[in-house]
């Protein structure tokens, strides 16, 4: 009889909780301010949501922009890895809008951000620390391709290395010397670039002549070759100088002129501009210099010897 007794008695406790919690619920649940307050952080999360998506339409639009008036730009960049940046810059401006967005949602509904901006902050420090070099790479490659420093199929020297560039990556970028040697740095080891195909280059050319030759002759020749060089070449996009002598040699006496060219076109030039000017000098019969050894016939003593009187 006890047991049967204890068990009912546990009965109807389990039965005075049931119904305490039924009537709590329905009390819950037919408060009209309860409604009110749900339907107030309904509206904010909608207007949050709304809002998100503005501020991304609007970034993106600037980006695309941005873009935009890169493809009139001097340099000539690859059009799909303009489209490549502009995708991925609209992606991450977006991933973090929506970050933020959720972040505020969440603060809507109760959810403390304390200790989940403490994980993210602890998870950042982490990556940071653990991968800062590639985040150097990226951040570096971003800037090589937005400033326009240089671009696929310039010829510069990056470390001390020439080449022609053949990628821009946002992490590493690969030019290939004329050897054919591929050379590859990452973007964040890239401290010094010197450019040669953003602005006119000049053609130099030293032209050694003999003593013997009359200077005057010679500069005439040197400015009718000049002129004639300035017609035949597209390259040159202005009148060769003639600069005078440039140094006297133990056996030549060395003049210069030269020519301003298109960029990074200087090479070819310089070397059809000396052989023009060779062919131009053999015509004219003014040969090349060449050390010349001189003999000077002795009397066949020796040093301090004195001659005998006859």
């Amino acid at each position: 009889m006890n047991e049967a007794n204890e068990v009912k008695e546990v009965l109807a406790k389990q039965g005075n909780v049931l119904e305490q919690l039924y009537e709590k619920t329905v009390a819950y649940l037919s408060d009209p301010e309860m409604w009110v307050r749900v339907g107030l952080i309904f509206i904010k999360i909608i207007l949050i949501v709304v809002l998100s998506r503005i501020v991304v339409s609007i970034v993106n639009a600037a980006v695309n922009r941005v873009f935009q008036h890169r493809k009139g730009s001097k340099l000539s960049i690859d059009q799909r890895r303009v489209d490549t940046l502009r995708v991925l810059v609209n992606n991450v401006t977006g991933y973090s809008i929506y970050f933020l967005a959720i972040l505020l949602i969440l603060q809507q509904l109760g959810v403390d951000l304390r200790p989940v901006l403490v994980s993210a902050g602890v998870l950042g420090l982490a990556v940071g620390f653990g991968a800062q070099s590639l985040v150097r790479d990226v951040i570096t490659g971003f800037f090589i391709i937005f400033e326009d420093q240089f671009a696929v199929g310039d010829v510069v020297t990056i470390n001390n290395l020439t080449g022609t560039v053949q990628e821009i990556g946002l992490r590493i970028t690969r030019i290939r010397s004329w050897t054919g040697e591929v050379h590859i740095f990452p973007n964040g080891t890239i401290t010094q670039v010197t450019n040669f195909s953003l602005q006119n280059t000049v053609a130099v050319v030293d032209v050694s002549i003999p003593y013997e030759e009359d200077v005057n002759q010679v500069e005439e020749i040197l400015r009718e070759t000049m002129k004639k060089a300035r017609a035949e070449m597209e390259d040159i996009v202005a009148e060769p100088e003639f600069l005078g002598v440039q140094a006297l040699g133990s056996s030549e006496m060395i003049m210069r002129v030269t020519a301003e060219c298109k960029p990074n076109t200087h090479h070819g030039v310089t070397r059809k501009m000396r052989a023009m000017i060779r062919q131009e000098l053999s015509k004219r019969g003014i040969e090349v210099p060449y050390p010349r050894v001189v003999t000077m016939a002795g009397t066949g003593k020796a040093p301090g010897q004195k001659q005998a009187d006859a």
